[in-house]
Order: structure tokens, then C-alpha cells, then sequence
């Protein structure tokens, strides 16, 4: 197996939901767990697109919520890695609402989750390595280096005095 993959192109993952009455709340908005249900399989799969392996959720970033999504509304989910790690891979998740009669569609949320590449036994393995092209994947790409840096110093795994990348945004030497 190769491991250089091309950036966006080849795990790049759309997927489409229409929201049902089972899915909302009370207020007939849908239910913010069920949103970060449909995003964890919108990611996985690109990242399982991306290692060709098993993934597992690693962690879920800051999802915000913008903007409420009725009943009704059709859900569109971008899912696409923007950084390969050693066994693991960074996903960046775009949600846009739309309400097709009116034709009104807007942007919803945004999320990053980790994955990890696992084998048949469930250890981690080796990823390809992610290649940016774009103007968008390479800021996309280093940006992914101080979201991993803040989401282990977070996670009690990496001392914050080791952060080079995400210090350097505060501190100039």
C-alpha cells in the first residue's frame, strides 16, 4: 500500500439526510445528537477512504451550531481529511441546511474529528500520508497541526510547554 495519498480528492465524502419528525425535538429543530450521529459516519467514511483501513473516533472537536435545521430540511454533510498523522486522521466536517421549497440553504455547522486506523485485532497502524494541493488544503493541512497540539495539551497528553506550533500563535520569539 502506498502511503502518499492525494489530498481531497480521494476521501472526500457527501452525504445527504432528509430530517423526519423522529429526528427533531419538541421545537421540531433536529436533535444536535442525531446531527453529530450523521457527521460521525460522514467522517469515517472519508477517512476510512483515506487509510483504506477500519477507523475508529478518536475525538470530536468544537462543534458549533450556528443556525437551527427544521423538519424538513435537507441535510449536506462534507466530510474530507485535511491532515494525515501516524495512525491516525483529521476530518473537517462543513453541515449546510436546506429548505427546498423556499430554496433557502444555509450553513449549519462545522466539527473536526480524529480517527484511528485499526487492523483486524483492533491495534492502530500506519495512515497514508495526506498531500495538499490547493490554496485551501495546504492552510487546511498546517492549521492541523495546532488543532492536534491543542486537542492533546485538552486531553492531558502533551504538555502545553511542548506545543511549539500552537504557541507560536501566541507567543513571538
Amino acid at each position: 500500500m502506498s502511503l502518499k495519498k492525494k489530498f481531497v480528492r480521494e476521501s472526500f465524502t457527501i452525504m445527504n439526510e432528509l430530517v423526519l419528525p423522529n429526528d427533531t425535538n419538541t421545537l421540531n429543530n433536529l436533535m444536535g445528537g442525531r446531527l453529530l450521529h450523521w457527521m460521525d459516519i460522514a467522517a469515517a467514511i472519508s477517512a476510512q477512504k483515506h487509510c483504506n483501513r477500519i477507523v475508529v473516533t478518536a475525538s470530536v472537536d468544537n462543534v458549533s451550531f450556528k443556525h437551527p435545521i427544521k423538519l424538513g430540511d435537507v441535510i449536506t454533510i462534507e466530510a474530507k481529511v485535511t491532515r494525515a498523522f501516524n495512525t491516525s486522521v483529521e476530518v473537517r466536517l462543513d453541515v449546510w441546511a436546506e429548505n427546498i421549497p423556499s430554496g433557502a440553504r444555509q450553513k449549519s455547522n462545522e466539527a473536526y474529528y480524529t480517527f484511528v486506523a485499526v487492523d483486524q485485532s483492533a491495534r492502530t497502524i500506519p495512515v497514508p500520508e495526506a498531500i495538499p494541493e490547493s490554496v485551501e488544503e495546504i492552510e487546511l493541512f498546517a492549521g492541523a497541526l495546532r488543532r492536534r497540539q491543542l486537542r492533546l495539551v485538552l486531553g492531558g497528553k502533551m504538555h502545553p510547554d511542548d506545543a511549539n506550533e500552537l504557541k507560536a500563535l501566541f507567543f513571538k520569539e
